[in-house]
């Protein structure tokens, strides 16, 4: 556990290549024989601010620290003094001296990282408006598993810019895989995540495509991922995004111009007939439900690690 440990998990920008690669290991571990990780949280407790809603995350982190023998505290804004106006700042400061570990869920990243620069103790990021590395992570597990490995792999997202495609770009050009996303004008990833992962590619000779064309996107694709087009808190825009994001919908169309092995993910919720079909969905090539399992094993990685 050398070198994690009192660490945050705010992006995995923040990990080597080889630390990133640590945790998927040890995940693979903690799947392959839970009972080792059994005792490794005993008697430590988790916090679990939810400023968003969430089915996997809750469930994964919860179930998460009782296999490894924690206990967990599910905190809405309605809990919290911090959905009254308390400062983020003082809430860190109250929660480490009760808790071993925060992990958050809400819109603004920049909430988050006051949590962890104020927190005494380990945050963890379970998703904002800009990352979701949590989620990455998960799918590298799920492609390693599938693939055999990561390095010289391509993944193609098609859809919006948004948390999800974000942190592939930063979890692929560091791991070493080929990323092409293909989006609608005006629905790029953030343009600071993107250098980042750009520098990454030229560090590690890989390739980072953004392009309008989805068909250039998921040419020779050894992965396809895709996610909703309207994420939480963008309700308002849903039908205009469906006009727009149209043209790159994930169909057995659009699939047929990958590799004729790719596998097929989407990191759900899932609105089945917009973003992605329900052929390909439930197809022989999905493997959408290994990779909401592997959250589970990675987060449990990932605490034991840093906890």
């Amino acid at each position: 556990m050398s070198g994690f440990k009192g660490r945050d998990f705010l992006t995995v920008n923040d990990f080597s290549r080889a630390e990133l690669f640590e945790i998927l290991n040890f995940a693979q571990e903690l799947k392959a024989g839970p009972a080792a990780g059994s005792r490794l949280l005993a008697g430590k407790t988790l916090g679990m601010i939810f400023q968003k809603s969430s089915t996997r995350t809750r469930v994964s982190f919860e179930v998460g620290m009782y296999q490894l023998g924690g206990t967990a505290l599910f905190l809405s804004a309605k809990d919290l003094q911090i959905g009254r106006g308390e400062p983020v700042k003082d809430t860190a400061r109250v929660l480490s001296r009760y808790l071993d570990g925060i992990m958050i869920r809400t819109f603004e990243h920049g909430e988050v990282e006051e949590l962890a620069a104020y927190a005494t103790i380990p945050v963890i990021n379970g998703l904002t408006d800009l990352l979701h590395p949590c989620q990455a992570m998960a799918d590298m597990l799920t492609i390693l598993e599938k693939k055999g490995r990561l390095q010289g792999l391509k993944l193609a997202y098609v859809g919006d810019g948004n948390n999800v495609a974000n942190s592939l770009l930063l979890a692929c050009s560091i791991l070493g895989l080929d990323i092409a996303v293909g989006c609608p004008k005006g629905y790029e990833p953030d343009g600071e995540v993107l250098a980042s992962a750009c520098a990454h590619a030229k560090a590690n000779g890989t390739e980072v495509l953004v392009t309008e064309d989805p068909v250039a996107a998921v040419a020779g694709a050894d992965v396809l991922y895709t996610d909703v087009w309207a994420s939480m808190g963008q309700e308002e825009e849903h039908a205009a995004r469906v006009r727009i994001f149209s043209p790159y919908q994930l169909n057995s169309e659009l699939a047929g111009h990958a590799k004729a092995d790719a596998i097929v993910m989407h990191c759900l919720p899932a609105h089945r007939g917009e973003e992605i079909t329900e052929e390909l969905l439930e197809g022989p090539r999905s493997v959408v439900f290994e990779q909401a399992e592997n959250r589970l094993h990675v987060q449990k990685a990932i605490m034991a690690k840093i906890m």
